[in-house]
């Protein structure tokens, strides 16, 4: 006959099949030549389901938007988190999006009991985590979190081009197009740009 510490042992749930809070993880702006990175950590609430969830790229901006208001509204919590330029230089672009997503994690209101990111590296977690390729078009919580940084970058690309409007940050959101390059050469760099991208470092010297 089976010992009764046998029979709660044998009854125990795995950890991985244990219940609990998901949070969908995501970054915008690892390409970019200039500004933070920026990383979201989303937990959906099931009885308030938001549709049209999908990958932040295949999204127009205008349904973006209106997706950014809907998960902020209807999430039963998220946080949007950066590492900023000078993190990136001095890290790496890598080491500054895991910083940037752990502090998404770390910043939302009720803890997860899992973490699913996107992509096929994971940041340093007090929680279990697993990473998710092309998550964020199989995942609804990493499609929200792939919303909220992309909303919150590309806002931020604005804020920028009223500072710097010769740089066209309106248009390219940073990305090293034939314009930016242009205005690069033409204008030197900004203080938001990174010095270890080649393009940058080469106006630099």
């Amino acid at each position: 006959m089976r010992s009764k510490k046998f029979l709660r042992a044998e009854q125990a749930p795995l950890i991985w099949d244990a219940p609990g809070l998901t949070a969908g993880v995501d970054e915008a702006g690892r390409g970019p030549l200039a500004g933070p990175v920026v990383a979201a950590a989303v937990i959906l609430d099931d009885q308030n389901p938001i549709f049209g969830l999908a990958d932040s790229k295949k999204l127009t901006p205008l349904k973006r938007e209106r997706l950014y208001d809907e998960i902020r509204a209807k999430a039963l919590c998220c946080c949007i988190a950066e590492a900023t330029v000078e993190e990136i230089d001095t890290l790496n672009i890598l080491q500054a999006t895991m910083l940037a997503m752990r502090r998404a994690v770390e910043g939302l209101r009720l803890k997860p009991h899992k973490v699913l990111v996107d992509g096929n590296r994971l940041p340093v977690l007090d929680v279990l985590a697993e990473a998710i390729v092309k998550g964020d078009s199989k995942v609804p919580a990493i499609s929200a979190a792939s919303i909220l940084a992309k909303v919150h970058r590309d806002r931020w690309c604005m804020q920028l081009h009223a500072d710097y409007p010769l740089y066209g940050f309106d248009s390219h959101k940073g990305y090293g197009t034939a314009a930016h390059l242009l205005a690069l050469q033409t204008h030197g760099a900004t203080p938001w740009h990174r010095t270890t991208f080649s393009p940058v470092t080469k106006v630099l010297t």
